[in-house]
């Protein structure tokens, strides 16, 4: 069977601008890992279409427990735009959202263009300040629920991020992290992400060269959550990043609703 890849982005593309949300596309068709990558290639390509730029990568499934839940060995790869980016202490509007989670998280900045086919590619070599930060997924599927491949091709359910103060390259692993989203508190440890986010480049030079996904002076790279994610509503979220930094915003639906 034909998968029809430019399809099932516009698919993506439309539950994501509409706020109404969509099935499972494996509930309809089978999609394998690379069939998936490239319906997100399409879907950012839309994105672009509309004026949009791409500013950065993010990487999921670097928590072990959720590999495991998944059945997976390997972290996934989205892509950042510009307009998903939330001014650090700015507002984001919830009715941009189906069913939005933050997560707290450590950001990488690449200081020069990546070669991801350089067989003896140092990526630390490219990155040149790290912070704390801050990103908003939001599944454009139905409650949430999804596979591995349904996930890759809606972008690894990438919708927003902030980032904080950038402060140059160091330590980032076993940092404690604190996220706070109105009346809700969690902490953790960057150890979450793959036992320390610096594995977690590493990962995703391997995962860019497989996939053919750019990374470009000036990129951001969200390195994965470092807690549990917890629902996004009205007020103030904030990530406090031991010895790295802090970001917040504020998040509210008086901006509209859809």
């Amino acid at each position: 069977m034909t998968v029809d890849v430019a399809g099932l982005a516009r698919r993506l593309d439309v539950a994501q601008t509409s706020g109404i949300e969509t099935t499972s596309i494996e509930a309809d068709c089978r999609l394998d890992v690379a069939g998936a990558y490239r319906v997100q290639d399409h879907l950012v390509d839309l994105r672009r279409a509309r004026g949009e730029s791409v500013v950065g990568v993010k990487l999921g499934f670097t928590s072990k427990a959720k590999m495991a839940q998944m059945g997976v060995s390997d972290v996934i790869v989205g892509r950042l735009t510009d307009a998903m980016q939330i001014a650090d202490d700015g507002v984001t509007d919830l009715s941009r959202y189906i069913h939005p989670k933050v997560e707290p998280e450590v950001a990488y900045r690449i200081s020069r263009d990546v070669d991801i086919d350089d067989p003896s590619l140092d990526i630390l070599a490219h990155i040149d300040a790290m912070a704390a930060a801050l990103e908003v997924i939001d599944s454009r599927y139905l409650n949430f629920s999804f596979t591995y491949a349904d996930v890759v091709a809606d972008n690894t359910s990438a919708a927003g991020f902030a980032v904080g103060e950038w402060t140059p390259l160091g330590d980032a692993g076993d940092r404690a992290v604190t996220l706070r989203a109105g009346d809700v508190e969690t902490t953790g440890s960057t150890a979450a992400i793959l036992d320390d986010p610096v594995n977690a480049l590493h990962a995703l030079a391997d995962m860019c060269r497989r996939h053919r996904i750019e990374l470009r002076a000036g990129h951001i790279v969200l390195a994965g959550a470092a807690t549990a994610a917890i629902p996004l509503d009205d007020g103030d979220v904030t990530c406090a990043v031991d010895r790295i930094g802090t970001v917040g915003f504020h998040a509210t639906r008086s901006m509209g609703e859809r």
